[in-house]
C-alpha cells in the first residue's frame, strides 16, 4: 500500500491502493460481513471483540476520529491523525503505535473491506483494567478501526433537505469539558 508522496501540489488525502489479485482478506469474513482491525489483527465483524473490562466501555475512557473516504482517497488523514494524537495527549493516553503504523492499519482496513467510498471510525481506548478508576491499572491501550459505508439520513433528506430546530441550551463550559477532545463519552 502506498500513500501519495507529499509535494507542494499534493492533495492532503491519502490514497488507498487496491490489493493485488493474489491478496486475500486475512480475516476471511463472510460475504456482507465487515473486517475489523482490533489491536494489530483483523477479525470478521462477528468475531471482533472488546473486553467488558475495557475502560473505553466502562468509563468512556478513550478517543476517536471519524474520517470519510471518497473514490479511494482518505480525506485529510494527516489532520485527523494530528487531532487524534492531540486528543490522546489531552487525556494522558499514549497511543501504542506510530502515526505511520496507524495510517497503514487504517488503509489496510479499507482495503480488506473492498471499499472505495465510506467512513472510518478509529477508536483508542485506555484498555483493559479493573473496575476501579485508576488508569494505571490499564496495561495497554486498545485500537479499533472500522471501515464501512455510512448514511446519516434517508435518501430523501439528501434530495429534499430537512427542517431543523435550534436549541437555546448552552453547552458545558470548555474549561470543564473540552469539546476539542473527541472522547468516547461524547458529552460535549
Amino acid at each position: 500500500m502506498v500513500i501519495d508522496e507529499p509535494t507542494e501540489q499534493a492533495s492532503p488525502n491519502a490514497a488507498v491502493k487496491p490489493a493485488n489479485e493474489t491478496a486475500s482478506r486475512s480475516a476471511a469474513s463472510a460475504p456482507g460481513e465487515l473486517t475489523i482491525y482490533v489491536d494489530g489483527k483483523f477479525f470478521p465483524q462477528s468475531e471482533a471483540k472488546v473486553s467488558v473490562f475495557d475502560h473505553g466501555l466502562l468509563y468512556g475512557d478513550g478517543i476517536f476520529e471519524g474520517i470519510r473516504f471518497y473514490n479511494g482517497r482518505v480525506f485529510r488523514l494527516e489532520e485527523h491523525h494530528d487531532r487524534l494524537w492531540d486528543s490522546a495527549r489531552s487525556i494522558c493516553l499514549d497511543i501504542p503505535i506510530s502515526k505511520a503504523e496507524m495510517t497503514e492499519a487504517l488503509l489496510e482496513t479499507i482495503r480488506q473491506n473492498g471499499l472505495r467510498d465510506g467512513y472510518i471510525r478509529q477508536i483508542v481506548t485506555r484498555g483493559v483494567g479493573n473496575l476501579g478508576l485508576n488508569p494505571l491499572q490499564c496495561k495497554r491501550p486498545s485500537i479499533i478501526i472500522i471501515a464501512a459505508t455510512i448514511s446519516l439520513y434517508p435518501e430523501d433528506v439528501y434530495r429534499n433537505g430537512l427542517t431543523i430546530v435550534t436549541c437555546a441550551t448552552r453547552r458545558t463550559n470548555a474549561a470543564a469539558l473540552n469539546p476539542a477532545v473527541k472522547s468516547l463519552n461524547y458529552l460535549n
